[in-house]
């Protein structure tokens, strides 16, 4: 099947036929814009993308080039249960001793 179509295609090519244009073969547009409304709207939408690629690379710089603030202590959230309790090693830590 797929032989038979490539040879037909092969000979429509061949022939010329392939230039040819048949109204059943013409895809149509919901718009059915001309060709220059067409071009004119892409155009528009290139600016536009164009546009919206520079403003958001300004934002952007502007963004990431502000300081912040950095908070010394974090909140104390009640659902971290932090323990106040001395380990049973003591304060210097399992694993680490500090000789005075």
């Amino acid at each position: 099947m797929a032989t038979a179509m490539f040879r037909s295609s092969i000979r429509s090519a061949l022939r010329g036929g392939a230039s040819r244009v048949t109204p059943a073969s013409k895809r149509t547009f919901a718009s059915h814009a001309s060709v220059e409304e067409e071009a004119r709207e892409a155009a528009k939408w290139e600016k536009i993308t164009y546009v919206a690629i520079i403003t958001s690379t300004i934002l952007a710089v502007v963004n990431l080039a502000k300081g912040h603030s950095h908070s010394e202590e974090p909140p104390a959230y009640p659902y971290l249960h932090i323990r106040n309790k001395e380990f049973p090693w003591g304060p210097d830590g399992l694993f680490e001793s500090k000789h005075h």
